[in-house]
């Protein structure tokens, strides 16, 4: 145990023993103030009695004045703030997870499941922050990074209600405009439900098109906090299908996401769907799509898992954690902790004792 203020104690104890002494010769003068003398007191002095008393007297004086040295000393001791040094060595302290989600209607299984693999992750997150970010034309930051669990499970349940709705939608209705009059209410009802959610990601689609994966890659990525002023390990993990669908040039490529990615340190692993739940013609286009999402989060030294029958989305998830545990350097920490404890206690008990000393000699 050390002190952060060790001149208070240095200058507190030789002055604390000065006004000892100074106490002790001030008390020995006037211990005798004068008045009548009284004769024959040794017959009183030599009573049992009165030798009784004046022991428990000298003994009372002698606790009251060692607690009070004690209390004084306490008092002290606190004033000059006792501390120990604590090292705490973590390697997941200073990690930041971006969850970036192309949501578009083609992917809601695998969007729906990544979700629900997600949530078992969060809950056992320690240090570690998380956010949300969603895309289509446009993206919303649903989730700024955070280290509120309970919040980001919160809004994980909602995004499963979404990806819910989006595969009621999709397997009810599809790409079939034609809604009886007897299933219109339901529709509508259905439709303003995932308006809700589809608002902020589709803007300008009429104009820009839809699933703009770099666009949604760089936006997530520069909704990292404090990229120049926090060395923490930053990952992304982007779902999507990259089959993207743009009406006009987009403002950043897939490609040139990833180049900004690796720039800023950011390692993005990519989750692609099987070829039945992606929104691709034919196997062709879904391999092309594959191989160009590949390079991208190849770049960023990250890797590209494929949905299959041998590798659920859960297998996906368990998959990263090992990949990007390996990247997480180990962070230590020196932290200064106070410890009044012992202080503290003898201060209580030297009060005690002084109340006790006092009430006892009150009494004789």
């Amino acid at each position: 145990m050390a002190l952060k203020y060790p001149l208070v104690l240095a200058a507190g104890i030789p002055l604390l023993a000065a006004l000892l002494v100074l106490f002790h010769l001030i008390r020995k003068k006037t211990g005798y103030r004068g008045g009548p003398r009284v004769a024959n007191t040794r017959f009183v002095t030599e009573l049992p009695e009165y030798r009784k008393l004046q022991r428990i007297r000298l003994i009372g004086q002698i606790l009251l004045e060692g607690f009070v040295i004690v209390c004084l000393v306490s008092t002290l001791v606190l004033a000059a703030r006792p501390y120990r040094t604590m090292t705490v060595s973590s390697g997941t302290k200073k990690r930041d997870i971006f969850l970036c989600m192309d949501v578009s209607y083609s992917i809601y299984n695998l969007n729906y499941d990544l979700v629900e693999s997600l949530e078992d992750v969060v809950r056992h997150l320690e240090g570690d922050r998380f956010g949300i970010s969603i895309f289509n034309t446009s993206t919303v930051l649903y989730v700024p990074m955070t280290d509120d669990y309970d919040f980001v499970l919160e809004k994980l349940e909602e995004l499963k209600e979404y990806f819910r709705l989006q595969k009621v939608y999709m397997e009810k209705y599809g790409d079939d405009y034609y809604i009886p009059d007897s299933e219109l209410e339901e529709y509508t009802d259905l439709w303003e439900e995932l308006d809700y959610y589809d608002a902020g990601t589709l803007i300008n689609n009429q104009f820009k098109g839809s699933s703009l994966i770099g666009e949604g890659l760089a936006s997530c990525m520069y909704s990292f906090p404090r990229f120049e002023k926090e060395a923490r390990t930053r990952v992304v993990l982007l779902s999507t299908d990259n089959a993207e669908e743009a009406r006009s040039k987009p403002l950043v490529g897939l490609q040139e996401a990833a180049q900004l990615c690796k720039k800023n340190d950011v390692t993005v692993f990519g989750i692609y769907p099987d070829m039945e739940s992606s929104n691709h013609a034919t196997s062709a286009e879904y391999e092309a799509d594959l191989r160009d999402l590949e390079q991208a989060v190849g770049v960023t030294g990250g890797v590209c898992y494929r949905e299959s029958d041998n590798l659920t989305v859960e297998d996906i998830v368990a998959s990263i954690q090992k990949e990007e545990a390996m990247i997480v350097q180990e962070i230590t920490i020196v932290r200064e902790v106070d410890r009044p404890g012992p202080a503290a206690a003898a201060l209580l008990v030297s009060l005690a004792g002084m109340m006790a000393a006092g009430f006892v000699l009150r009494r004789i």
